[in-house]
């Protein structure tokens, strides 16, 4: 098959690629940066540099595909994120037009069937219903928990502060996800045929900020350490003093109130909350405790 893959060789993309690469595919992957040229050609896969915001561009990669695989950047620009990242989706689509791509697996996440409340999530809530009006492709949304990955984020307040946590409750049920069982997950999505449009969730844990912050701790050497309930305010400050933009921040900051309001997680749960991803929070505590002393 010719795959054309989109998210250059990010935590999910990159495995993605080396799968697909190693089940005899041939693998064009799109990248933003012309660094990546050279790593990605390495991999045996052939590079396609440009934005996906160009329509041009991303028909002409597309174009000859028998299936593509799509993500959008968690944030698009220091501003109007919500909208850019809505904008781009319209350019994915007309592209899966115009160059005839019959199978799409898009990455999306828990909360998208929500349309507020949900902060930067409502970007891929606009695209997945951008897709769903596509007619006559097989498109498979497959919706990710919260990457364990992020929690490698918190890594430089533990060793500060000796302080884990989020604006949610300790309590508060998180879907979770290793990117090795979500690109696993996209690479068989790809390899079939797909029936139309359809919505899977890809979580592989299912657990709580106080657990969470008991299994790092005791990974680490510090079975002291427990999850803290931050103030929207103080969260949002943190996030601005390490240089993020003030608008991706708000909208953190509201993803964090939307878990807390049970809006993100509402979904997964009520359709029966299943987990299938092979690599759970305990083996992920070993990476952790791994990153944790290098840092």
């Amino acid at each position: 098959m010719k795959i054309t893959t989109t998210g250059s060789l990010g935590n999910v993309a990159k495995p993605l690629v080396e799968k697909l690469i190693a089940a005899g595919h041939e693998v064009t992957v799109i990248s933003t940066q012309e660094d990546r040229k050279n790593e990605i050609a390495a991999l045996g896969a052939i590079p396609a540099i440009g934005s996906i915001s160009n329509l041009e561009f991303l028909t002409d990669a597309f174009t000859g595909a028998d299936a593509v695989y799509l993500m959008m950047p968690p944030s698009m620009g220091p501003s109007n994120m919500i909208q850019n990242i809505g904008d781009a989706g319209k350019v994915y689509a007309q592209a899966i037009k115009t160059a005839g791509v019959n199978r799409v697996v898009m990455l999306s996440s828990v909360g998208a069937d929500a349309d507020k409340g949900t902060g930067p999530v409502q970007g891929v809530h606009r695209v997945e219903q951008i897709l769903r009006g596509l007619e006559g492709i097989n498109i498979t949304v497959l919706r990710s928990g919260f990457f364990y990955v992020n929690f490698f984020r918190d890594i430089p307040l533990i060793q500060s502060m000796n302080m884990f946590g989020n604006n949610y409750n300790g309590d508060d049920k998180l879907a979770l996800t290793h990117p090795d069982d979500l690109s696993s997950a996209i690479a068989e999505e790809l390899q079939i045929k797909g029936n139309r449009f359809e919505v899977k969730y890809i979580v592989s844990d299912v657990s709580t900020g106080n657990d969470i912050a008991a299994l790092l701790g005791k990974a680490i050497g510090k079975p002291e350490l427990t999850w803290t309930s931050l103030p929207d305010e103080q969260l949002k400050q943190g996030m601005l003093s390490g240089g993020m933009p003030p608008e991706l921040a708000d909208l953190i900051t509201e993803l964090g109130q939307g878990v807390k309001a049970s809006i993100v997680m509402k979904d997964f749960f009520a359709s029966g909350g299943k987990v299938i991803g092979k690599i759970k929070l305990e083996q992920f505590a070993e990476e952790f405790k791994t990153k944790y002393f290098q840092a």
